[in-house]
């Protein structure tokens, strides 16, 4: 399959330019918004328009800052540091899912801390709605023809521009499946089945780094990067601490329960 010829611009007015992947970003937020509306109703916490609205603020500022810094700082730092200003260029692609759930995880500790509401909670409630803003990221990323896939053979292999003229696995478009798709159904049936605070946090953590951890066996690796240590990727080590934190945290949890 050949890429599709997307123009990353829908429309322009003047020097004003609409992006595709920009447009993903905020459909994300958009659907994260009502998300969290829906879930606090279900769950029956206390938030209403005005509080959901504080917290997407802080979220946004969170993923757009934490992403955009860690992409910087691990996976391109030489490039950066002889090109500062386009650090800035976040239109352009290269975000940071880890450096956007670090910079969350900060804003979130901000924003119980001066509204006073529980840590568990309201991370429980973020991670409702993290799965749609990655599945329309990553659909952002297969419209920019970047963050490919390796070389396959296989029947639906897209031959990417830029990336030679072999066909390579769509892995934007599994991660769209898998942290989007299947990590949004997996969380909303947990909620559903109202289970105690942390449960979703924990499980968010432990089901993303797992399903990271695998596309990362078909998706080529960073040029400047390439593979680390045995022959693991940056995504890869950075998604096993994920893992192991939601296990342990899930674990923790049972235990606190039983007794």
């Amino acid at each position: 399959m050949i890429f599709p010829q997307i123009d990353p611009v829908i429309f322009s007015i003047g020097p004003l330019a609409v992006r595709w992947y920009g447009m993903m970003y905020l459909l994300g937020f958009v659907g994260s918004y009502f998300m969290m509306l829906h879930v606090a109703r279900i769950r029956q916490w206390p938030f209403d328009k005005n509080l959901v609205s504080d917290l997407l603020f802080y979220g946004v500022l969170g993923v757009v800052l934490g992403g955009r810094l860690g992409y910087t700082l691990l996976y391109n730092l030489p490039y950066y540091s002889r090109h500062p200003l386009e650090i800035f260029y976040v239109w352009e692609g290269g975000m940071s899912f880890h450096g956007g759930l670090i910079g969350v995880l900060l804003a979130i500790l901000l924003f119980c801390r001066q509204r006073q509401l529980a840590l568990l909670m309201v991370a429980d409630l973020v991670v409702s709605a993290v799965p749609i803003g990655l599945g329309f990221g990553r659909i952002g990323n297969f419209i920019n023809a970047e963050l490919w896939g390796r070389t396959t053979d296989l029947p639906w292999g897209v031959v990417f521009p830029g990336a030679g003229l072999l066909p390579r696995h769509p892995s934007q478009l599994y991660e769209a499946g898998l942290e989007g798709v299947v990590l949004f159904c997996c969380l909303y049936l947990i909620h559903r089945r109202q289970p105690r605070i942390g449960v979703p946090a924990f499980s968010f953590l432990l089901l993303y780094g797992l399903f990271r951890f695998l596309v990362e066996f078909v998706r080529q690796p960073d040029a400047h990067l390439g593979f680390l240590w045995g022959g693991a990727t940056m995504g890869q080590l950075l998604s096993l601490p994920m893992i192991l934190g939601g296990i342990v945290g899930l674990i923790i949890l049972k235990r606190i329960r039983s007794v």
